[in-house]
């Protein structure tokens, strides 16, 4: 019996192989996978950022953003930030002299409750875990590998006039994030216990 067995193991083994890889293969594309997308009708970081920089303090009209691509009255993804904010915001030292100010700056702080703000928010992100499927599926270790890019920007206007433009944001966002929990399954139970005892 015990020959007939090794027997039969090295008759299959060459089949072995291929099929644990394979079942490797299928384990690793259960791994869970998202992405975030805020429309934006901009498809990368440059264009966004070359389409803020067409927008010129003192200059740009409000009824012009739109066609820019920030629409501040009908847009997705647009905080409407009040002025008391806004001030708090461009001017973080309440001692600096007005004179010493942005000019678009003095204007909102002259124009008051008039003058608002808009943030724009744009963003692209994947988010794909990695590594083995049954320590993820076990919760011992999860590994997440974070794509994409994102974009900021605040326009400051009052009446019909953009009094101040700001952007910011990253390019390309290429992280790895990772989750270790010695006690797998059981961790989510030892975290609330802890906090329970706290």
């Amino acid at each position: 019996g015990t020959a007939r067995g090794e027997f039969c193991l090295m008759r299959y083994r060459p089949l072995f192989l291929p099929l644990s890889c394979a079942a490797l293969c299928a384990c690793s594309s259960l791994l869970p996978r998202a992405s975030t997308d805020t429309p934006a009708g901009f498809a990368s970081f440059e264009e966004a950022a070359a389409a803020a920089q067409r927008i010129m303090a003192l200059q740009t009209r409000t009824s012009e953003l739109k066609n820019i691509g920030f629409d501040p009255v009908d847009g997705r993804n647009v905080t409407l930030i009040p002025y008391p904010e806004i001030v708090g915001r461009l001017v973080p030292n309440p001692g600096v002299p007005l004179a010493k100010l942005d000019p678009g700056i003095r204007q909102c702080i002259e124009a008051q409750t008039t003058c608002r703000g808009y943030q724009f928010h744009f963003e692209r992100q994947h988010r794909q875990r990695e590594g083995s499927f049954w320590l993820d599926f076990l919760n011992v270790r999860r590994t997440t590998k974070v794509t994409g890019w994102w974009f900021d920007a605040l326009i400051v206007i009052s009446g019909d006039t953009v009094l101040f433009r700001n952007f910011a944001g990253q390019a390309y966002t290429d992280r790895i994030e990772q989750q270790n929990n010695p006690l797998g399954p059981l961790q989510s139970g030892a975290d609330a216990a802890a906090v329970a005892v706290h």
